[in-house]
């Protein structure tokens, strides 16, 4: 008697809509961005707290000499140039370009 009242009880819950839906019927997480819709910083102009905060493996120490290097040689005129600061390599360019700007 148990069984069937279990099984009646499963049967209505399901025509009813009530239930727990299969991991396989769940709906995926939207997918981040891999940065975020946040301003850009400037290497030109922004200080070295700035550059810091906003530049994935640049320090402190890293973001203050991208500005004596900008004091020393004038404005980057690309981009790409960031490389030539001693202690930044083009791979950090790389994973930073979505995040500076001119």
């Amino acid at each position: 008697m148990k069984t069937s009242f279990k099984s009646a009880a499963f049967v209505l819950a399901l025509g009813m809509g009530v239930g727990i839906a299969p991991t396989w019927a769940q709906p995926e997480p939207p997918v981040q961005a891999a940065v975020s819709t946040a301003e850009k910083v400037s290497i030109n102009q922004a200080s070295a707290q700035e550059l810091a905060s906003a530049m994935s493996g640049i320090g402190l120490k890293k973001a203050q000499a991208i500005v004596e290097w900008r004091e020393q040689y004038g404005a980057f005129s690309s981009v790409d140039e960031l490389s030539d600061v001693p202690g930044i390599g083009h791979s950090l360019v790389e994973r930073n370009i979505d995040r500076i700007t001119l």
